[in-house]
């Protein structure tokens, strides 16, 4: 009786040790060895139907001979997962054709007995021309019609939500490709700025060809006014020391950002003014001026303004008062350039000069248009980028024209800075410079609370660098007197 337990208890524990070793077998994918006949997945069949994505189908081997209803369970059981395993690794057969991705080609072009021929074809122009060539997806945008999106900001609405990936393909393709621009959103009021004016593009020209005949181009240019590169922990630091001068550093929270289109601009969050700075290449000078533009103009005169009735559009209505722009603009503009010893102008010329070139030419006209007066491919595509913000396809001529306040603002100021009030046009707030003498605006005004910057203080100071800006930039009297 004792044998005859021992016996079953060791039968008992020899088939869980094989049944064990069974299944570790198939875990290693062994589980077929002793069965020559047998097979895994041998034959992928590929199927491709009409306006169907393509169905891999798996065809399984045969099923071996049944040893037992458990056995043949398990087996069919674990068959099926072995299945899935090699479908689920499965990739897809076919290749995107308009995909700019060439750095994997290239690589393995290299490793081959012709690799001098396959470069060769790589960057041959037929490859250009297909780099070049306007993507399926954009073929079927519908332009003339707008997506029906979010209502956003003006500023925020026209930027477009893939300029890296254009900007790429826009290299790639040598310079000879129309970006096609897509939106997050939409703004009621960008209708007013597509048609730019050409007032004063004989001034803005004449500012560029100055520029060019003292540095003899663009680049020696920004390497003579703007000074060294900064990095990111002296751009903070010279922004502190700034709002320190001007003790607003409690009032100011500072954004360093790589993705803003302008050199900075100033917002809001939480109730709070927000100082964003792109600090992409920004230069020591450029930053100085930066900094009297965005805070020492807009923010103290945005401050100012919250003293003052007309802070409210209805009062504005009732006083008959002027618009901010291009005042507010051709201001900050000045005081960007003012304590420079070559204070050219040729931001603010460039950027009416391309705007208004834009209305006139595709994406890829302006730029090589642009050539005569900026070399750098990097320069020119921001340039154009402004100009062209807010169209989806930029093969159009068009154009974003908000940008030719800045020098058609500083024109009417450099024509009366020997008359006008700058201390008071600043106190003010926002105002145009034709409210500064008007009685019914100064006798309401509450000037108590109000500040200027400190690069303002002395006025004679500040009259005579903008007697140096106008004579540097050739805008004598007789220039500027087909000014408004």
């Amino acid at each position: 009786m004792i044998l005859y337990l021992l016996r079953t208890v060791f039968n008992m524990f020899y088939r869980r040790y094989r049944q064990s070793v069974s299944n570790m077998d198939r875990a290693s994918g062994n589980w077929y060895q002793g069965y020559p006949s047998a097979q895994c997945v041998t034959i992928m069949d590929v199927q491709s139907k009409s306006n169907k994505k393509s169905v891999l189908q798996a065809v399984p081997a045969p099923e071996r001979a049944a040893n037992g209803k458990k056995k043949r369970k398990k087996t069919t059981k674990f068959r099926k997962s072995v299945d899935n395993t090699h479908s689920s690794t499965l990739v897809p057969l076919e290749r995107n054709l308009s995909s700019l991705s060439d750095s994997n080609l290239l690589q393995k072009s290299t490793k081959t007995k012709h690799n001098k021929l396959q470069v060769q074809a790589l960057l041959s122009p037929d490859r250009i021309n297909e780099l070049a060539a306007t993507p399926i997806r954009h073929q079927m945008l519908p332009l003339d019609k707008t997506e029906a999106k979010k209502k956003l900001p003006l500023l925020v609405a026209i930027k477009p939500v893939n300029e890296k990936s254009e900007h790429e393909r826009f290299m790639r393709a040598n310079f000879n490709y129309n970006p096609f621009f897509s939106y997050r959103g939409y703004a009621e009021d960008i209708d007013k700025f597509k048609e730019p004016s050409d007032k004063y593009i004989h001034q803005a020209v004449l500012i560029m060809e100055k520029a060019i005949e003292h540095f003899g181009c663009y680049e020696a240019f920004e390497e003579e006014t703007g000074g060294k590169i900064l990095s990111k922990s002296q751009i903070y630091a010279l922004v502190k020391k700034y709002l320190s001068n001007e003790e607003l550093e409690e009032e100011i929270i500072v954004n360093l950002r790589d993705d803003i289109l302008s050199r900075g601009s100033m917002t809001r969050a939480k109730g709070k003014a927000v100082l964003n700075v792109r600090c992409v290449n920004l230069r020591e000078n450029w930053a100085e001026g930066l900094l009297r533009h965005e805070i020492g103009t807009h923010y103290l005169r945005s401050c100012n303004t919250r003293y003052q009735p007309w802070q409210s559009n209805r009062v504005r209505r009732e006083l008959a008062m002027g618009p901010i722009n291009p005042t507010e603009e051709g201001l900050a503009s000045l005081h960007s350039v003012l304590m420079r010893d070559t204070p050219y102008l040729w931001r603010a010329a460039l950027l009416y000069y391309t705007t208004y070139m834009a209305a006139k030419l595709s994406f890829k006209e302006l730029f090589h248009h642009l050539g005569q007066y900026v070399h750098n491919p990097e320069v020119r595509w921001d340039y154009c980028l402004r100009a062209k913000r807010g169209q989806v396809d930029t093969s159009r001529p068009g154009s974003f024209c908000k940008d030719q306040v800045y020098l058609e603002g500083a024109l009417q100021l450099l024509k009366r800075r020997r008359v006008l009030d700058f201390h008071l046009l600043v106190r003010l707030g926002k105002v145009s410079w034709e409210d500064v003498d008007r009685e019914a605006v100064v006798e309401i005004a509450q000037l108590d609370k109000t500040r200027i910057p400190w690069f303002m203080d002395d006025l004679t100071a500040y009259r005579f660098n903008l007697d140096w800006i106008a004579k540097t930039n050739g805008l004598t009297d007789a220039v500027l007197s087909s000014v408004d």
